[in-house]
């Protein structure tokens, strides 16, 4: 019988090296699981009572508007007691017996086990290019923007190059540009944001692209302030980077962003929720297009934004539409928004 530990001071590298098997040569499901494991992240989706598949439980691996992705055990079952809500250390131990695997997880002093005979990665990869948020308000697209390279950059880690083109990739480095990462425009509120390490020291990855992008519109005054900030960066410079960001002057490249990133999100599918779920969210999306319509025919510009619960749990989060209704007040873009349930 081989067995893993994964303690409190230990990478999941470091667990499964203790393996017999070197850490590269571990399955990619089981080097996932480590990963998790050792993140504390234990979230445990159970199968519907209408599913096919009752001996299967699936772990969420990744979860946001651009993919679904579970660890999912095979032939399992579980016993001893899941708390769902539990936030904290995790320890775990991953045996081998009598031809099944055994994961036993300590969420502080209470245990689950779940015996299974295989493990294997899910993944659901979904368009992304117009679904947003509006938890916070103020400079609402860059917000969105904010999240929707947040995402990706999450898709590009987790997942890799089999899940993400070579422009996500190029994208995703710019959530180390501090004028549009979360230290300036987060899209999200204070406490519920995941801090990253040095988020106000831009990349040179990310200044690359930001260059790349103003030069591709011709905006020769933001290539200045950027090559000025690749060399003089700090809290300040970013500040005020990022107030230039919202200037009517500097929209192109802002526009040239979003589309880039609409038109890789075009690769993946849209979420299908069954026919009755479709259906309802139809009209809600239809009514909303007709908004827009009117409001275009008399001369303004509209954005519409999704906002959509996951396909494994449509329960939690109900299905919105929303109109970003462009204005401009003293020389800065903003935008109205509009609601549609």
């Amino acid at each position: 019988m081989s067995e893993l530990e994964i303690q409190e001071n230990m990478s999941a590298e470091e667990a499964f090296m203790d393996t017999e098997n070197a850490y590269e040569e571990i399955p990619e499901a089981f080097q996932k699981l480590a990963q998790l494991l050792g993140q504390d992240q234990f979230e445990v989706l159970f199968p519907d009572k209408d599913a096919k598949n009752q001996d299967e439980i699936r772990l969420v691996y990744l979860m946001n508007d651009a993919v679904e992705s579970f660890l999912v055990f095979i032939g399992a079952r579980m016993t001893g007691h899941y708390q769902k809500d539990y936030e904290g250390e995790l320890d775990a131990t991953l045996s081998q017996e009598d031809g099944e695997y055994v994961l036993v997880v300590y969420q502080g002093e209470t245990v689950v086990t779940i015996f299974f005979r295989e493990l294997q990665l899910e993944v659901n990869l979904y368009n992304y290019g117009d679904v947003g948020h509006f938890w916070v308000k103020g400079y609402e697209y860059l917000r969105i923007l904010e999240y929707r390279l947040a995402i990706l950059n999450d898709k590009c880690e987790y997942l890799g190059e089999k899940a993400t083109s070579d422009t996500e990739q190029k994208l995703a480095k710019l959530v180390h540009f501090p004028p549009l990462n979360y230290t300036c425009y987060p899209a999200v509120p204070a406490k519920y944001i995941v801090p990253m390490e040095d988020p106000w020291n831009p990349t040179e990855e990310a200044m690359d692209v930001m260059e790349e992008l103003a030069g591709e519109k011709g905006d020769r005054s933001m290539v200045r302030w950027l090559r000025f900030y690749r060399k003089h960066h700090g809290k300040v410079m970013s500040r005020w980077l990022a107030r230039l960001l919202h200037r009517r002057s500097h929209a192109d490249m802002i526009d040239l962003l979003d589309k880039k990133l609409a038109k890789e999100a075009k690769n993946y599918p849209r979420r299908d929720f069954g026919e009755k779920f479709n259906q309802k969210y139809e009209k809600v999306l239809q009514k909303a297009e007709q908004r827009k319509e009117e409001l275009e025919i008399n001369g303004q510009k509209v954005t519409l934004v999704r906002e959509e619960p996951f396909s494994a749990a449509r329960d939690l989060v109900d299905f919105k539409v929303y109109l970003m209704i462009w204005k401009e007040k003293r020389g800065d873009r903003i935008v109205e928004i509009e609601e549609f349930l």
